[in-house]
């Protein structure tokens, strides 16, 4: 009886273990790569490609709609309304620690090399690799990676002398680049854009984690 229960606990133990070390690998990964990172953030935030350049309010509104709790969490979020499953700083370490990544067993690594990212990165240096590393559709000479090229791209001018409306857009189309498209008039884009006037209002809130489309804000 006793070698059975040894046997079960073996069973159930190794692939616990193993997730956690998988886990590890991506933290370390991130570590090790730091120093990199640092670096490239760094020369980002020096050229006018940090978060501060969004300007203040549009910040704001950047980090409501993508991941209310980053200034506070440490790489995961499972508890603010809103957020998803993905923060920004998984968001980031998906672009950073994976060729191609794939979901399931990925996002083990994912986490973990978000948890690196965030012990050696400062929350600006973050975002401002988000910011030039995210996926923002197609454009006038095909697809556009980076918030500040987009800006440029589609409305000729910096983020921060985007009106609200155009800025909104731009935050509107990363939950799901490929489905909106920023050179029309996208209804479909154009009701998030709506869902997220009225979250950054106070007129409605998310209906819980889970809620990154704004159901509770149609």
């Amino acid at each position: 009886m006793k070698r059975l229960l040894k046997l079960i606990a073996f069973v159930f133990v190794l692939p616990i273990l193993g997730l956690l070390a998988y886990g590890g690998y991506g933290y370390w990964d991130a570590v090790r790569e730091s120093e990199k990172y640092i670096r490239k953030a760094d020369n980002l935030i020096a050229n006018g490609q940090g978060s501060d350049d969004l300007g203040a309010k549009h910040i704001k509104q950047l980090i409501l709609v993508e991941d209310p709790g980053f200034w506070e969490h440490s790489g995961i979020d499972l508890l603010t309304a809103g957020a998803g499953l993905t923060t920004i700083t998984q968001s980031l370490a998906k672009r950073l620690g994976f060729s191609k990544f794939e979901p399931g067993l990925g996002k083990i690594r994912q986490t973990g090399f978000a948890l690196g990212l965030e012990s050696r990165l400062s929350k600006k240096q973050i975002l401002a690799l988000f910011l030039k590393t995210v996926e923002m559709g197609k454009g006038p000479n095909g697809w556009m990676t980076g918030f500040f090229a987009a800006s440029n791209k589609i409305y000729s001018k910096p983020p921060s002398a985007l009106t609200d409306d155009e800025f909104l857009k731009l935050v509107a189309v990363m939950i799901s680049p490929a489905v909106y498209d920023l050179r029309a008039d996208d209804k479909k884009l154009n009701e998030r854009v709506r869902r997220i006037s009225k979250l950054l209002a106070g007129d409605c809130a998310p209906t819980g984690l889970r809620d990154v489309w704004l159901k509770g804000c149609s």
